[in-house]
């Protein structure tokens, strides 16, 4: 039991030709994982060519998905995201040099829209790896945890999720935590760290339960062991080592990203100009040789000498600058650099029709606040074919949509569709992070009224036996040499996002907790900055922006304003250039950036759904002419009837000799009956008129 809720794996029955599959359940909610591992190393690299698939079928909510092809398309951004999920824990647990290529697909089957799938399926594929003849140093385990009302709950439900002011994922292997992923309202550091421990409890039980399993089918794992060098691959090693160590000791200070590249590049050109061979078959081993060379420096200078590439201290954040207002069209807008990383990041408002509609398993829904992350080539000093946003591109738009989230004002207070673009224009270390600062100045540029700035900063880990040096804000090759990457969003109350990616075996508590106050440290620190630049939210949006007003009608009116097949709505738009939004419960919304146009739809749409007073005088139009009396219409769509008797004070012989078709008149309601049918007077009008006189 799991979360109070029965968690099986079962396996050979399903999918028994791949490497390793499992069936995994959890409630109704069935996820299928196959797991394969090519026999053959694939040549021609230095990486692990692992790739994982999460997707969802519609069927399993019984659901026929929408659009012409009625059939699952592209990958939805969920399903982006639960592969980077189960990616991300699974990939150090592979060994070193291990160049096989490997494919974990996870399929939900069958869906109760009350239990993620998401977290079933790391689960899962942590099973169908450890169960392979995969050399794979799993298990592992994941849950999520939830606070409601100050208490932890494993594994929340959808329904209770609405309720929680946490979203943690947790994931790890008995020993330690390996990767997290959160959102929160925020929560203090201390209660972030609490609940990773809460979840990392749970995740021992769910390591039992696969080795278990793993005991059960006793997998002959492959053998593959670590390629040993040849006598003249070492006799070549410490030549290289005694020649290239100083020289690359020399450049490793370089400040400038591209300069200490340029100087390191040139470094091991000379290396294999040196030690290759006619046929250039070394040429791989000396750069292997030399990029390790580069490592082992770069975490001597920090263990060691307390120093940084660029030579800041460890703590120490980048030079923040930033520029509000940076573009002349846009409804908001903001350059944010830190040290080599710069975003311009830009807010667009909208109307309710600008919302994105989602068709998910859980159901249908929509989102009123996005975040997009672009990352070109450009940014790096790289030159490629720029092609549609990759998992990466995703996954960092939703660590910064996450981080602001909980500041973003609800509907009721800024009926606003609200969308963020954030174009990375150079990067150096954590441009996500970069991306909230940025999006935090755009959102106050453009006049929304957040509840709180949000910061963000990425922390890093270096770790030599019990040796540990944590850094602050750090630096492309700090992350890709370092041995954590941990990334922390939040407002001066508490986090509001928090990501972690492990490449050792994981991380305790005590880590953990000193990680999350410098984090804390840095984030004030670079608020601070943010908001000496632009200290509140604008007291009004740009002129460019639509102005939405919003007012209520009678549902019942609803359709007097839409008209036979939307014919009178769009006139109103025809008619004044606004945006109009109708719901169901007779809210509507009037968008535009002319004051006059929204007054104008406004006074047409009161005209409409105006319902007559008794006792109100009302200037009308003579409609039609009987032998009794004339129809009067009071307002656009609602008209009375002017009995002969109520025209004059006299006697009327004929109405004609009174009133006659197109005359304006005032008249007085005397009644509405059951029926709606409304008594006018023009006779009692012109009599309090003359009073008045």
């Amino acid at each position: 039991m799991v979360g109070g809720r029965l968690l099986s794996i079962e396996t050979g029955n399903v999918a028994k030709q791949a490497s390793g599959s499992v069936m995994a359940r959890y409630g109704d909610t069935v996820v299928l994982v196959a797991a394969v591992s090519a026999q053959n190393e694939r040549q021609g690299v230095d990486f692990l060519p692992l790739t994982i698939q999460y997707q969802e079928k519609f069927y399993a909510a019984g659901k026929i998905p929408g659009g012409f092809f009625k059939r699952e398309g592209r990958p939805t951004e969920f399903e982006t995201l639960s592969s980077r999920l189960i990616d991300r824990p699974l990939r150090p647990l592979f060994p070193d040099n291990y160049f096989f290529e490997t494919q974990v697909i996870a399929t939900v089957l069958s869906a109760d829209q009350q239990n993620y799938p998401d977290t079933l399926a790391l689960i899962g594929a942590s099973a169908s790896l450890a169960i392979s003849d995969v050399p794979f140093k799993g298990p592992v385990g994941g849950v999520r945890v939830g606070r409601i009302n100050g208490e932890f709950v494993i594994n929340p439900t959808y329904s209770q999720m609405v309720e929680s002011e946490l979203n943690l994922i947790v994931a790890g292997t008995r020993e330690a935590v390996t990767m997290v992923e959160a959102g929160a309202r925020e929560l203090p550091e201390e209660v972030m760290a609490d609940a990773i421990a809460f979840g990392h409890k749970e995740i021992v039980r769910i390591v039992e339960i696969q080795e278990e399993l793993q005991r059960l089918v006793s997998p002959v794992k492959r053998i593959f062991e670590t390629p040993v060098p040849t006598e003249a691959e070492k006799q070549m090693e410490g030549d290289v080592r005694a020649v290239a160590t100083e020289m690359i000791r020399a450049v490793n200070t370089t400040p400038e990203k591209h300069l200490r590249q340029k100087a390191l590049d040139n470094v091991f050109h000379e290396m294999v100009k040196r030690f290759d061979d006619e046929t250039g078959s070394k040429k791989e081993f000396i750069t292997h040789v030399c990029s390790e060379i580069e490592k082992e420096d770069l975490r001597r200078l920090i263990l060691k000498e307390k120093k940084r590439v660029d030579g800041r201290s460890l703590n120490e954040v980048r030079p923040i600058t930033c520029q509000i207002g940076f573009l002349p069209r846009t409804h908001g807008s903001a350059l944010f650099t830190r040290g080599e990383t710069q975003s311009i990041v830009v807010t667009t408002l909208g109307t309710s029709s600008d919302e994105q509609r989602i068709d998910a398993l859980e159901g249908e829904s929509t989102r009123r606040f996005m975040l997009h992350y672009n990352f070109p080539p450009y940014s790096v000093g790289e030159a490629k074919m720029l092609r549609g946003p990759g998992r990466r591109e995703v996954g960092h738009g939703a660590l910064a949509e996450r981080a602001l989230a909980p500041v973003i004002p609800g509907d009721e207070k800024f009926p606003y569709t609200l969308r963020i673009v954030s174009e990375i224009t150079e990067s150096n270390g954590s441009s996500s992070m970069a991306t909230v600062c940025g999006s935090t100045l755009s959102l106050m540029d453009a006049g929304v009224p957040i509840s709180a700035p949000v910061s963000g900063i990425a922390m890093g880990l270096i770790k030599e036996g019990e040796e540990i040096i944590i850094l602050s804000d750090i630096l492309g090759v700090e992350d890709h040499l370092g041995d954590m990457d941990f990334k922390v969003a939040g407002t001066g109350k508490g986090v509001t996002a928090l990501q972690m990616d492990i490449k050792i075996s994981g991380v305790n508590r005590e880590i953990m907790s000193k990680a999350l106050a410098q984090a804390k440290e840095g984030r004030l620190f670079i608020l601070k900055k943010m908001l000496e630049s632009i200290p509140a939210p604008r007291e009004s949006i740009s002129v460019l922006a639509p102005r939405i007003i919003t007012i209520k009608i009678h549902p019942d009116k609803i359709r007097e304003v839409i008209g036979p097949g939307g014919k009178m709505i769009r006139s109103i738009v025809e008619q004044t250039g606004a945006k109009i939004d109708i719901e169901d419960d007779g809210t509507v919304k009037i968008a535009s950036a002319d004051s006059a146009a929204c007054d104008n739809a406004i006074k047409i749409i009161r005209d409409l759904t105006q319902e007559a007073q008794v006792g109100k005088i009302y200037l009308g139009t003579v409609r039609k002419i009987m032998d009794f009396g004339a129809f009067v219409e009071i307002f656009p769509g609602t008209d009375g009837l002017v009995h002969i008797s109520q025209l004059a004070e006299q006697r009327v012989n004929r109405v004609e000799d009174v009133v006659k078709e197109g005359d304006k008149v005032m008249v007085k309601v005397l009644e509405i009956d059951r029926q709606g049918k409304i008594r006018l007077s023009r006779k009692d009008a012109m009599g309090e008129t003359e009073k008045k006189k």
